[in-house]
């Protein structure tokens, strides 16, 4: 089972989605951040030439983001909704006891692109990390068992 923060049973939102897999969802866009880092990070023979090379890039097939992608997709909407929320919280411009409200914002944004909109964010993993860890959540055990 995965680790929660200290924090007492009443203080913390009830997740839709299982903590599992908002976890291993962290852990592979963690992965899917350090693969465009890496990315970033290639020498180009020039700046044209390499901008044509981006276009080509961004229709690959990656994995790790399909797999991301179907997850996302698997889950009820009350857990896709739960993910954005987290999201949201973790980017740093809301307070845990904003979860309430945040979490209707994001149930009246609801749409079928969520997969694609979490997918698209930068520092995913990070931002999901830090809005479970308001909340009282922790991947900590979770990420010792899989890595």
């Amino acid at each position: 089972m995965t680790q929660r923060s200290p924090q007492t049973e009443a203080d913390r939102p009830e997740l839709s989605v299982p903590l599992e897999t908002a976890c291993y969802i962290a852990i592979k866009a963690r992965e899917l951040d350090a693969k465009e880092d890496a990315d970033d990070n290639e020498d180009g023979s020039n700046p044209t030439d390499d901008n044509e090379m981006e276009v080509l890039d961004e229709g690959g097939d990656d994995p790790a983001l399909e797999e991301i992608t179907s997850i996302i997709k698997a889950l009820t909407i009350d857990g896709q909704i739960d993910l954005v929320t987290l999201m949201w919280l973790g980017r740093g411009d809301y307070a845990a006891s904003d979860w309430p409200s945040l979490r209707e914002e994001a149930a009246d944004a609801h749409n079928e692109h969520t997969a694609e909109y979490l997918c698209g964010t930068p520092l995913l993993a990070d931002y999901l990390s830090e809005g479970l860890s308001l909340i009282g959540y922790s991947c900590a055990e979770y990420e010792e068992q899989h890595l």
